[in-house]
């Protein structure tokens, strides 16, 4: 029989926890009643082992399906590793021993009309320095400066240089000598971030500062124009076309570049080269410019504005700013581009041999990064009376014939007395007298274009709001003369809708929206909010020229590979047509003709002082402009001339900003032009010298060879 404390568990604990405190009761001292608690022992609370079952298989269950996740997982990643990601794994394991280096592919040539390079290589070494590890590793400066020779400060001064992007290796020397280049390849752990590279750098026959603009420069790539062409296969150390013919046609003349593949040790040695994959040449640019053209224009465009810059203009007494110029020779039956200079320049070598930063920020400051050329805005002046002659012909308000008495100041009919905008006095206040349109223009009577601005408005019903602005759009001169250069400006026509968007754009600076009879007075002949591109002047008067076809202007002729096969050629582009049959023509080119070679001609003076050849046997023909700036400031200077007139073969055109008469500042430097076109006609476009590969210059410590490539098969 159990005892009946056994049958209750919850009780005999009870009685348990009471059992010490009866024990010690002085009644109790002998014995113990049935009910007595016992004491309690650390066998009371824990079971022994004979109630408790054990179960030693469940622990080796756990531990073992442990081992086997892991065994499992492993076997797994040996699987992705060994056959699905067997091809990435062998890339991965011999990118720890083999190091792939770009070889910089050659850029091709860039080459005038007769296959006289204009832009040429010279091979070379450059040593470049990371700005990282220059921030992290200062001394590093002073051990370059030791080797090379450079100051800290110059090499700073590279760091720090603006035109190379921050985020890329920065070039500290080029050209740099054998001696040094050896030294930093056997000794690479002594220049951390210091980079030895091979390189053909730019070169200049003609010289770094014959047609600078058109002919472009090149740098370093910037991160944006990596992104800019991600599939192009540029690297951090390429170089790209920035400006120019470099820029434009950077696709063909940049190559392809080419790969070494190096075997490294532990410590980044060189072991050997496994793989070479050879970089392509890039192909060569050939141009419709003739060299020596081009470098007379910049000669005559440059001095020209330094002399006008010396010299004291007759009628305001003030000597001119000439802040800026370009000049331009097109070929008027192709749109070919002869010659085109700008002004003020810089020498394309500065960035061969290293452009300071604070020459870079002057040179940007001043303009010389600009080709005014194409980028240059202009009010027009009187060179804008061929578009109003061509519309008043076109249309018959009035006939070539037409006789219109010039007294020096128009008043407009119908005027308040003194209303502002009453009165247009003649540029000099000099009455032409009783005159008919070629007249008009050989003497540039204002009166007359006054005229014919205040009848187109005055009789919109019949003509429409722009008629002139209409022909002007057929000139091409308020669009894009898509010639092939980068970041050509558009030029604009004044008219009721510009006005409106030029308030839009800058109110304080274009105040007035309403369109008034003056202001068609005064777009009429070339004044107002007109600003024109002096090559879409240019290739307006060519339009003239030529019989009314609109060409696009067009710098290069002809792409050639490096194994002498032309790859790509350039037609002359038509953009439109000018309607000017002989009616039209005849009149305005009498007039045109009359500028230079009669005597009440704005320009007759300065072309028989000038040219030193006869004009009867080569006549030209022309317009000067001179266009007002503003209270207080010079007038821009324009002459835009074109011979011989019985069949044209050359345009010329120049223009100076605030250079005073277009007579005095701008005409000189197209008479001088012709007087080179005249003694040097320039030769048919030919491409047999640019089919043969050139030779290609090495330098050397200190000296230049020059050495012939072998001619690759085709």
């Amino acid at each position: 029989m159990k005892h009946p404390w056994r049958e209750r568990p919850i009780g005999s604990w009870f009685s348990r926890l009471w059992r010490p405190w009866v024990s010690l009761h002085p009644l109790r001292g002998r014995g113990r009643s049935i009910n007595e608690p016992r004491p309690v022992g650390i066998r009371d609370l824990v079971a022994s082992p004979g109630e408790v079952r054990t179960r030693p298989e469940r622990r080796w269950r756990v531990i073992g399906g442990f081992f086997i996740v892991l065994l499992l997982l492993l076997i797994g990643r040996l699987f992705m590793l060994q056959i699905l990601e067997h091809t990435a794994s062998v890339q991965a394991v011999e990118s720890n021993s083999l190091r792939v280096s770009t070889i910089p592919a050659t850029r091709g040539l860039i080459l005038d009309r007769n296959g006289s390079p204009l832009v040429n290589n010279l091979a070379t070494t450059e040593i470049r320095l990371s700005r990282a590890e220059a921030a992290l590793y200062p001394p590093i400066k002073g051990a370059l400066a030791s080797l090379t020779g450079l100051s800290i400060t110059q090499i700073n001064g590279d760091l720090s240089n603006v035109q190379y992007d921050p985020y890329q290796p920065a070039p500290i020397m080029s050209r740099a000598p054998a001696s040094v280049v050896e030294f930093i390849k056997l000794h690479p752990g002594e220049f951390p971030g210091v980079s030895v590279l091979s390189v053909a750098t730019r070169s200049y026959p003609y010289g770094g500062d014959v047609g600078a603009q058109v002919l472009g420069y090149v740098g370093p790539i910037t991160g944006a124009e990596i992104a800019a062409s991600p599939n192009a296969g540029y690297q951090t150390d390429s170089v790209i076309g920035k400006t120019g013919v470099e820029s434009f046609y950077e696709r063909y003349l940049r190559g392809h570049d080419g790969t070494s593949t190096m075997e490294v040790d532990s410590l980044g040695n060189i072991l050997g080269t496994v793989k070479t994959t050879q970089p392509t040449v890039g192909d060569s640019v050939v141009l419709n410019i003739d060299a020596g053209l081009q470098k007379a224009l910049d000669g005559y465009l440059s001095s020209d504005i330094l002399k006008v810059r010396h010299s004291v203009d007759p009628v305001s007494g003030k000597v001119p700013p000439a802040l800026n110029g370009a000049a331009i020779v097109l070929d008027p039956n192709t749109g070919a581009v002869l010659a085109m200079s700008s002004y003020p320049s810089y020498n394309l070598n500065s960035f061969v041999n290293g452009l300071s930063e604070s020459t870079f920020k002057q040179l940007l400051s001043n303009g010389s990064f600009n080709n005014y050329a194409i980028q240059g805005l202009y009010t027009p002046g009187s060179t804008f009376k061929l578009i109003t002659a061509t519309t008043e012909l076109q249309t018959g308000i009035l006939s070539a014939n037409t006789v219109i008495d010039d007294t020096g100041s128009f008043k407009v009919p119908g005027c308040f007395q003194g209303l502002a905008g009453c009165l247009f006095h003649d540029d000099d206040n000099s009455a032409a007298g009783r005159i008919t349109l070629p007249t008009a223009l050989t003497v540039s009577s204002d009166y007359y274009f006054y005229n014919l601005g205040y009848l187109f408005w005055s009789q919109t019903s019949r003509y429409g709001l722009t008629p002139i602005q209409n022909v002007a759009t057929k000139y091409g001169l308020n669009s894009y003369s898509n010639i092939d250069l980068p970041d050509e400006a558009v030029g604009r026509v004044d008219s009721p809708t510009v006005r409106k968007q030029l308030h839009a754009q800058a109110p304080k600076a274009f105040p007035n929206v309403n369109w008034y009879t003056g202001d068609n007075i005064e777009m009429a002949f070339g004044q107002g909010s007109t600003a024109l591109t002096p090559i879409a002047m240019a290739d307006a008067y060519a339009t003239f020229a030529n019989g009314g076809t609109l060409y696009s202007p067009e710098v290069a002729a002809a792409i050639v590979n490096a194994h002498g096969k032309v790859i790509q050629t350039y037609a002359p582009r038509v953009l439109g047509h000018v309607s000017l049959p002989p009616g039209v023509r005849d009149p305005i080119l009498q007039g045109l003709t009359g500028v230079v070679n009669n005597p009440l001609g704005t320009a007759y003076g300065t072309f028989h002082s000038i040219v030193n050849f006869s004009l009867s046997s080569f006549p030209i023909a022309g317009k000067t402009g001179t266009a007002s700036n503003g209270k207080n400031l010079e007038p821009n200077s324009w002459f835009i001339g074109f011979g011989p007139t019985t069949k044209p073969k050359y345009v010329v055109l120049c223009v100076i900003a605030q250079g005073g008469y277009g007579a005095d500042a701008a005409a000189p430097v197209v008479a001088r032009t012709f007087n080179y076109l005249v003694a040097h006609p320039i030769k048919s476009l030919s491409l047999k010298a640019a089919l043969t590969p050139p030779p290609v210059k090495k330098a050397t410590s200190g000296t230049t060879t020059t050495t012939t490539p072998a001619k690759k098969s085709g």
